[in-house]
């Protein structure tokens, strides 16, 4: 059997998105800002995503959406702009956590390095931060705040309305990184009092390198590329249109479908969780409650995460021991021990991110493999036998 349980690092394309591009492809392949007619009705292809887009987080313009090549693009964009943006005012503090995907991490980082300070905060032990930790942080000179809206290893959804409410009485940016929930978990950027918000296409079976980059009207953002005045002057480059029609149509159908489709995600991922949850020296990271439907981040003491991850490969299933961003790095997740995993257990953590396309049967046939691999590795790990004889400490209790 094949079980492809790697959602959060890309998902597969869907119907409705391929009908949509190979339609674009087909019929509009003249460039938007050309003046000719196959320009003009390839301008209104695009105009009409716009629109899609706006609509499916409630964007009060459908001139407030930018379209990227992908969530670090955006990301990148949206940090630069309001933090240059503000400099000018003297604001030259941001506040993010240090559990944020890299492409926010790195750019805070570009930023230090240009006279910036950034406060990086650490959430509480379910991966989530507290609102107050937030307040706490924001100064006179603050001119940011990035708060990612769920993880992408481990799922923790925080608290966007109540940081954006905050925000806003603050008169702060509130920028999120919503690669994760887009077209999973209920955006309105208006009632959420979100400024900028970030998203990807091929997170919600649209194609891979398009994204979105939301920013209020009012905002004005700096260009990452220079070279055109397409985007209107913001981001340069042809645009490709097939990929961004395909992006809108996957998001207004997984939006259109968010109650059902998350409710049977759900339910698979809570099966999934309660059948490893009798692994002894094992845990669940993150939240139990407020994380991604899909998302299950297990770390099993003795065991190293690589390991389970080829083996379970041999078996069909495919799943991930952390962000696909870092997948070369040897180094344990930044985001579990960032919220304070012991370093051994964030060693032998994998990451199962399930969706629609999943179904019981193959839920059950992980939850088998996974005992299987885990009982074969211990069984000849002498680490596991030091736990075993006393000789180390346990990091994780016996039923966590």
């Amino acid at each position: 059997m094949k079980v492809y349980a790697d959602n959060a690092a890309t998902t597969y394309l869907s119907k409705t998105a391929r009908d949509k591009l190979i339609e674009c492809l087909d019929n509009y392949n003249g460039n938007p800002n050309s003046l000719h007619s196959d320009g003009q009705r390839t301008q209104e292809v695009l105009d009409e995503a716009r629109e899609i887009v706006a609509s499916c987080i409630n964007a009060k313009n459908p001139n407030e959406i930018y379209f990227t090549s992908g969530g670090s693009e955006a990301d990148n964009q949206a940090l630069l702009s309001a933090a240059r943006g503000l400099a000018r005012k003297g604001k030259k503090h941001l506040i993010t956590l240090n559990i944020e995907h890299h492409a926010i991490l790195h750019t805070m980082a570009k930023l230090e390095k240009e006279g910036f300070e950034v406060t990086y905060l650490k959430p509480q032990s379910n991966g989530i931060v507290d609102v107050k930790d937030v307040e706490d942080a924001i100064r006179e000179d603050t001119a940011l705040v990035s708060v990612m809206f769920a993880n992408n290893e481990m799922g923790a959804i925080q608290p966007i309305p109540e940081i954006g409410a905050l925000c806003k009485e603050k008169g702060v940016l509130f920028h999120t990184d919503a690669v994760q929930a887009a077209a999973h978990l209920p955006i309105d950027v208006q009632a959420m009092n979100i400024d900028m918000l970030s998203m990807s296409g091929h997170k919600f079976h649209g194609p891979k390198g398009v994204g979105i980059l939301y920013a209020r009207n009012g905002i004005r953002l700096v260009n990452v590329i220079e070279g055109g005045a397409q985007e209107r002057g913001k981001r340069a480059g042809t645009v490709n249109v097939p990929g961004i029609a395909a992006m809108a149509a996957a998001l207004k159908e997984g939006c259109d479908n968010m109650d059902a489709n998350m409710s049977k995600v759900r339910a698979l991922r809570d099966r999934l969780i309660a059948g490893l949850k009798d692994i002894p020296y094992s845990q669940l990271n993150g939240d139990p409650v407020k994380r991604l439907p899909g998302n299950v981040n297990w770390s099993f003491e003795g065991v190293e995460g690589e390991s389970l991850l080829l083996h379970l490969d041999m078996y069909g299933i495919e799943c991930s021991s952390g962000s696909a961003c870092t997948s070369e790095s040897l180094d344990p997740s930044h985001v579990l021990t960032g919220m304070g995993v012991p370093v051994e257990a964030a060693h032998g953590s994998l990451r199962f991110s399930l969706d629609i396309n999943n179904d019981e049967e193959q839920v059950d046939y992980i939850i088998e493999k996974v005992h299987q691999v885990v009982e074969y590795y211990r069984s000849m790990s002498p680490y596991w036998e030091d736990l075993l004889t006393g000789k180390r400490e346990h990091c994780i209790p016996e039923h966590a």
